[in-house]
């Protein structure tokens, strides 16, 4: 199906890579791969908590509040030794809403956190099907509330309090952020949405023309979603909360920045909703790499398209908190 639309070409360093990618993840995800997608995920997160110790780092755990009361885990992640009080950075991690955990993509945060002398809280939301809508979102927001009601254990500037994630995290992050709003809640500097998974509705361009290449493709999406939203995924009674895509008014938001490859099934509803942010009158900035496939920072750090990625983010976070 790849060959019926075309489609943006992938970056050539990322094409090279995409070969080796493609070995032990297909484009596809499918509802019976998720217990295996999920040891595998896993097993990626004794690295990360080396890297954590490695730069100097130290976790602790909190059992919180979550949807409906059920206990959840939320992770501190801050210097060793670290004093006085920096900015918060609150970290929804990545996974389709399907897979992954609270330690993946925190890595990418420590240089902020040690930058800005910060204290990075991730949140161990529960993930569907077992666990549908809105069970993520809330959880999500019941460790944002957690965060900023602790802002003066935790050392954190609650005028400094930054939500942030990847794919799945970047749409629960503008999710939060909207719940946020609506409740009256915890105030945000800011929301870093990394190629945010923001549209159940299957109906953009992108995500015909990503079907069959690439990393989590058109069916892997419709996959993610139809865990997370069941028979409800493409009709009309979807949550602005689980699907920011379906907001009408954007207006009262934190500033946003929004990244994402031309080559990913995410790419218009992103640039729809930067486009619509502006409309409200809510600054946000738009990032689309060239000939990136979803994820592709991640999983080819080294090439001048990822650098390039990690660059804007950077300089974003450095406009947004200061020098």
């Amino acid at each position: 199906m790849s060959d019926t639309i075309t489609r943006p070409p992938f970056d050539p360093e990322l094409e090279a890579a995409l070969a080796v990618i493609g070995e032990t993840m297909p484009p596809t995800l499918t509802p019976e791969m998720i217990p295996a997608l999920r040891e595998g995920m896993a097993a990626g997160t004794p690295q990360t908590m080396a890297l954590i110790a490695e730069r100097g780092f130290v976790t602790r755990d909190v059992t919180i509040p979550g949807h409906d009361g059920d206990d959840i885990v939320v992770s501190v992640i801050e210097k060793e030794g670290r004093t006085g009080t920096g900015p918060g950075f609150f970290h929804t991690h990545g996974g389709g809403m399907i897979i992954g955990d609270r330690w993946g993509g925190v890595g990418g945060f420590l240089d902020w956190a040690e930058r800005y002398n910060g204290v990075i809280v991730t949140v161990e939301y529960r993930l569907a099907p077992e666990f549908p809508d809105p069970y993520p979102v809330e959880d999500c927001y019941a460790g944002l509330v957690w965060t900023a009601a602790h802002t003066d254990e935790l050392g954190i500037d609650p005028s400094r309090l930054l939500i942030g994630g990847a794919s799945a995290g970047g749409g629960l992050a503008a999710g939060t952020a909207l719940l946020a709003r609506d409740r009256s809640g915890p105030a945000l500097v800011g929301q870093l949405l990394i190629y945010p998974m923001l549209d159940d509705r299957d109906e953009s361009v992108s995500t015909r023309q990503i079907d069959g290449v690439g990393v989590w493709d058109r069916g892997a999406n419709v996959t993610g979603w139809s865990a997370l939203l069941g028979e409800r995924c493409g009709g009309g009674d979807v949550s602005i909360y689980a699907a920011p895509a379906r907001a009408t008014d954007l207006s009262g938001l934190p500033p946003a920045f929004i990244d994402v490859g031309s080559a990913e099934v995410f790419r218009d509803e992103d640039v729809a909703y930067a486009t619509a942010l502006w409309a409200a009158g809510v600054q946000a900035e738009l990032h689309v790499f060239a000939g990136g496939f979803h994820g592709f920072d991640n999983f080819v750090p080294q090439a001048a398209v990822s650098q390039a990625m990690f660059a804007a983010r950077d300089n974003w976070i450095t406009r947004l908190l200061g020098d």
